[in-house]
């Protein structure tokens, strides 16, 4: 009897070391949702993550298209035409989480409640698609040309930091030319109907400029770090359940840009499908992208701030600016050993 209970005894250890083993081996293919809470305390079904968004939504159509959208928290989403009105809408409240360039957390700071938001990690991602474009059939030839042009652009984006430093690059001065300030939308739709000369954008705007016989008159692949800045609002990142949702989150979307890589070809579909572009246009530019500069997320201590000191100081020395900006300021290492975890 104690022969055949001792049996029943090892063979009830086996199956559950072999179910443990079987969960522990799942888990490794799921979120770190689970980790991101330090003592198990936060109840993530009760959180609710308000997520900015530009463009087409590709952030949400990544997690979707990888499966990854099965999120233990609810996540609302917004879509802006640009970060800066990201980080509007997170200095309101509205917005908990975004991804911006550069540009719009150096505006942001000087705003009258510009310590509301702060930089949390980085995409590091291509910098194709952000060009200054003339319509098709313009005479202009070189950025020279523009002396004295209408030229239109989004204001505290990567497109005013590029147009600037073109500018600077052919001898000319903000003043120099008669620039315009405008969305993508209403920026694409003045180029194409001849109220201004030139176009400094990024994203659809571009892609759709040039579906419509926009030529590219400079190009900001190499003027433009690639560090993207990942901004969460001051009140999320203090509090335990949307901290640990950003975390999760993050981890979401490092996976759902593998996801992207290993399934270009679907990827590239839903590409073309969101932004009006021919599928082989898309692929291409997906992969010449991720050629360029793979996209993942890293933690803040796995890069510096010199690009993004270089450009508070490139826009106080052209006077767009008045006081000089420690950009290290508004940048938050909470996240750094969590986001480290998460890619290891």
């Amino acid at each position: 009897m104690k022969k055949v209970s001792l049996m029943f005894l090892i063979m009830g250890l086996l199956v559950l070391i072999g179910l443990t083993g079987c969960a522990s081996k799942d888990s490794s293919k799921q979120t770190s949702a689970k980790e991101a809470t330090k003592d198990g305390s936060v109840d993530l079904s009760k959180v609710t993550l308000k997520v900015g968004q530009t463009g087409w939504s590709a952030h949400e159509k990544a997690l979707i298209a990888a499966g990854l959208d099965d999120t233990p928290y609810k996540v609302e989403y917004s879509v802006f035409q640009g970060g800066n009105l990201i980080l509007e809408a997170m200095t309101a409240g509205h917005v908990d989480f975004g991804v911006t360039s550069e540009i719009p957390p150096i505006f942001s700071s000087l705003s009258q409640n510009g310590d509301q938001s702060k930089v949390i990690a980085i995409q590091q991602s291509s910098t194709l698609n952000q060009e200054l474009v003339v319509a098709k059939g313009s005479d202009i030839k070189s950025v020279k040309d523009l002396k004295g042009k209408k030229v239109a652009y989004v204001q505290n984006t990567t497109a005013h930091y590029f147009l600037l430093k073109m500018l600077e690059e052919a001898g000319l001065t903000w003043e120099d030319i008669d620039a315009v300030q405008l969305t993508t939308s209403d920026g694409l739709a003045a180029l194409l109907g001849g109220n201004v000369e030139a176009l400094a954008s990024y994203g659809n705007a571009i892609i759709s400029a040039h579906q419509n016989g926009a030529r590219t008159l400079a190009s900001a692949k190499d003027i433009l770090s690639g560090d993207f800045h990942v901004n969460a609002s001051v009140d999320a990142i203090k509090d335990p359940g949307k901290h640990a949702a950003i975390v999760d989150f993050i981890d979401r979307l490092n996976q759902a840009s593998e996801w992207q890589r290993k399934n270009s070809k679907e990827w590239s579909e839903i590409v073309a499908t969101n932004t009006k572009q021919p599928i082989d246009q898309a692929s291409e530019t997906f992969k010449e992208g991720e050629k360029q500069r793979a996209t993942r997320f890293i933690p803040l201590s796995e890069t510096n701030t010199d690009s993004q000191q270089d450009i508070a100081d490139t826009f106080k020395k052209a006077g767009l600016i008045s006081n000089k900006i420690d950009v290290s300021s508004f940048w938050n290492h909470d996240f750094d050993k969590e986001i480290e975890k998460i890619n290891n």
